[in-house]
């Protein structure tokens, strides 16, 4: 299976990146590619086992879809991996004192193009990056 991985550099400590990127409340204001889409809700049961869900949805109604995955490895404020629809992807946060580097690396899946997969994600760490960055 196809690796992807998308990153960015947040202007902001690890402890606030890692609780923007894994708190619901925080969640839900970041997780979309689109503006015209949005996270109406999201939950995070983070522990080994647990399960995180996000809804995300065009504004408009016309579509929309749940993201479920179960967490397989955590070392708080460092990684977190998880398993989603027989697919895996990993988060690593590298520390560099007033910055924090986001790391994703996910599986590809076989009905969109490798490059629409890694622009999809890339937008939506670009949202987090924004909104960690001004909140």
């Amino acid at each position: 299976m196809n690796k992807i991985t998308v990153s960015a550099i947040i202007n902001a400590p690890i402890k606030k990146v890692w609780d923007c990127y894994t708190n619901p409340n925080h969640i839900v204001n970041w997780n979309f590619a689109d503006p015209s889409w949005h996270c109406p809700s999201a939950t995070n049961d983070m522990r080994i086992g647990g399960t995180y869900k996000a809804r995300m949805e065009a504004k408009d109604g016309s579509f929309g879809f749940d993201f479920e995955a179960v967490y397989t490895q955590i070392e708080s404020e460092k990684y977190f991996s998880y398993e989603f629809g027989g697919r895996v992807a990993s988060v690593d946060f590298k520390n560099n004192d007033s910055q924090t580097e986001v790391v994703v690396v996910f599986d590809a899946e076989s009905e969109n193009l490798v490059e629409m997969q890694r622009a999809g994600w890339q937008a939506i760490l670009n949202n987090f990056k924004n909104y960690t960055e001004h909140n």
